[in-house]
């Protein structure tokens, strides 16, 4: 559920000295359709289009001289056929095929190239738009649904603004060029031949909106497949574990099933479409070929005339059909790109403001929090009320507290995960709303309750959080001896290079939790959030990590979430949180001697030691 503190409606790209930044705007900007958005990816390639054009220019006059050339060849050898008029005739059409087939070839070349480029500059914006979306976007969204407008609806844009755009310059004039040549050999037969015309502009209207809403609902429906596959593929454990694989076969079929269906209804459009109109054509084609062959016999045509009046208009047949199959192409284009603005325009919740505190690089950064009265809430469920603490530079303070009593959420509002209200988090005295994103989240080495990994190496995972991704191979080494990782570093087949899998599959929890910390620590951050990463390890390993991890804590202002008291008793401070409150607060000493929460949690937890022991 989003948090009810949403961030502004509208955001500009700024990239200021290599940093990316995410300006307001006013909310009230004119909106931009759909169509006038993606001219400005074609208007980057206007030189590569226009050769293009030129291109499809000449495919389509070569393809127009054909019938005309057939024309003369016919009358002239009615008057006598000579082996020079042949080789002549046969030279020019052979000459035509070659010239057609080189500008032909050019023509795809270049224009479907060009979208190409499009695509990818599309592709590139689109991930960037899903880069900085807030958490809350992707509580609400599927990740199956987000990969096929990244996958699915970005082709069919690729070839709205690709083939669609070819063909329609090519059969449009194709089709125009062709009329007036038409006209010119017979004006009658044309008026006959133009008589389907408008029932073709009508079932090209018809189909084209009824392809449309169809394709709309295919596209949903495929994004409900990947979704499906998505979640069955990332939970295959827990699938295994409880013997679901039956339910997830039968999940996937039923999701399968109606976008064939979905499928076959547009299947069964096209199909009643494109015979349409060919019917349409070819009862235009039978009238001209009756009423030519009177006009031949009565000698008021020639027949070198009627062949390639007839020629023209089998050149008319392939327009419109082409002309429905790039309405569909466009129409299924248009469909998907809506899909993608859809995310390209989503506002982010949490955008990056013009900094107006001291705090403008990472090295002036202290590492002092203070929270102030800081109330949170997702959507109308309250998580943090009336929060206040002062965490000073170099000091480490605990957290702890049953499950829901807002820890982790607090955790989440120092980095800006979630946005907090305005005056409530600061940093070093600036509220964090008014520190840059790269400053503040680059000072903060951050391990989540649920450590996520990349399919990549050791040492690929560990050198994440660097600004360039790539660490000297002594920080990597630093790291994992601080996280005790290096211990298991000998069980690893490939050493730093072993590809820990999808999500660390082939790691254990402990190991990964282990490979967190060290990422967090190879940072050198000036504050350091741990969310309880220590849940998967062993008590002794824990101490010694805990041990190891002394010195770094000394230097920077440290975090700590867990539910072992043996994890915090250390801390220069420990909050208490009970629903959304601070109840207690003080040293490991003092919390116990007060009797209240913390005392009860300590005493629960060693007796339970003390029956484990025994």
């Amino acid at each position: 559920m989003p948090p009810r503190c949403a961030g502004p409606r509208g955001v500009a790209r700024v990239d200021t000295g290599g940093i990316l930044y995410w300006l307001v705007v006013p909310a009230s900007a004119p909106v931009v359709p759909p169509a006038r958005r993606l001219l400005a990816y074609v208007l980057r390639y206007r030189g590569a289009f226009l050769y293009g054009f030129v291109c499809v220019l000449l495919t389509t006059a070569i393809g127009l001289a054909g019938p005309w050339v057939l024309k003369y060849a016919i009358d002239d050898l009615h008057q006598g056929v000579t082996a020079g008029k042949i080789r002549f005739y046969a030279a020019a059409t052979f000459a035509l095929a070659v010239l057609g087939g080189l500008f032909r070839f050019l023509m795809r070349r270049v224009i479907i190239g060009a979208s190409r480029d499009i695509e990818y500059d599309l592709r590139n914006d689109f991930f960037a738009a899903l880069q900085r979306l807030d958490l809350a976007y992707y509580q609400r969204h599927r990740t199956g649904d987000l990969m096929s407008r990244a996958t699915n609806d970005l082709n069919a844009v690729r070839m709205m603004i690709g083939p669609a755009v070819m063909y329609t310059a090519n059969t449009a004039m194709t089709f125009v060029v062709a009329l007036v040549l038409m006209f010119s050999l017979n004006r009658r037969l044309l008026l006959l031949a133009l008589i389907p015309l408008p029932f073709v502009s009508l079932a090209v209207r018809y189909f084209g909106a009824a392809i449309h809403r169809r394709f709309e609902a295919i596209q949903e429906q495929l994004s409900t497949i990947s979704a499906v596959t998505q979640e069955s593929l990332s939970g295959v454990r827990v699938v295994r574990a409880y013997g679901q694989e039956a339910f997830e076969l039968e999940r996937f079929r039923v999701a399968n099933e109606e976008y064939l269906r979905r499928n076959r209804v547009l299947t069964r459009l096209q199909g009643i479409y494109l015979p349409s109109m060919g019917l349409l054509m070819g009862v235009g084609g039978l009238t001209v070929l009756w009423m030519g062959s009177r006009d031949v016999v009565a000698g008021r045509m020639s027949l070198g005339d009627l062949v390639a009046f007839n020629a023209y208009l089998m050149m008319l047949s392939w327009p419109m059909i082409a002309f429905g199959w790039v309405t569909n192409l466009l129409q299924r284009g248009m469909a998907s790109w809506k899909r993608m603005l859809d995310v390209m325009d989503t506002p982010p919740g949490i955008t990056d403001v013009a900094a107006t505190g001291a705090l403008t690089g990472l090295e002036q950064v202290r590492g002092q929090l203070e929270i102030r009265g800081l109330t949170f809430a997702y959507g109308d469920r309250p998580v943090l009320r009336d929060v206040s603490a002062v965490l000073p530079a170099g000091t480490t303070t605990a957290i702890v507290g049953g499950t829901g009593s807002g820890k982790s959420t607090l955790l989440n509002l120092i980095p800006r995960l979630h946005e907090p209200p305005p005056g409530t988090v600061f940093l070093d005295g600036v509220d964090v709303r008014h520190v840059p994103l790269a400053v503040l989240r680059g000072a903060i080495g951050f391990v989540p309750q649920e450590p996520f990994l990349f399919s990549d190496t050791l040492a690929g995972n560990i050198a994440f959080g660097a600004a360039d991704g790539a660490l000297p191979q002594s920080r990597v080494d630093e790291a994992a001896r601080l996280s005790r990782l290096d211990q298991d570093l000998p069980n690893f087949p490939e050493g730093w290079s072993t590809t820990v899998g999808e999500r660390g599959i082939t790691l254990s929890g402990g190991q990964k939790q282990r490979t967190a910390i060290a990422r967090a620590v190879a940072i050198d951050p000036r504050i350091l959030v741990l969310d309880d990463a220590l849940s998967a390890v062993d008590t002794h390993t824990e101490e010694e990590i805990l041990t190891r991890l002394g010195a770094v804590m000394r230097e920077r202002t440290t975090i700590l979430v867990s539910h072992r008291i043996s994890t915090v008793r250390n801390a220069d401070q420990i909050l208490v949180l009970d629903d959304g409150r601070i109840a207690e607060r003080g040293t490991h000493d003092e919390l116990v001697a007060h009797g209240g929460l913390y005392a009860s949690l300590y005493r629960k937890q060693l007796l339970e030691e003390e029956l484990a022991a025994s």
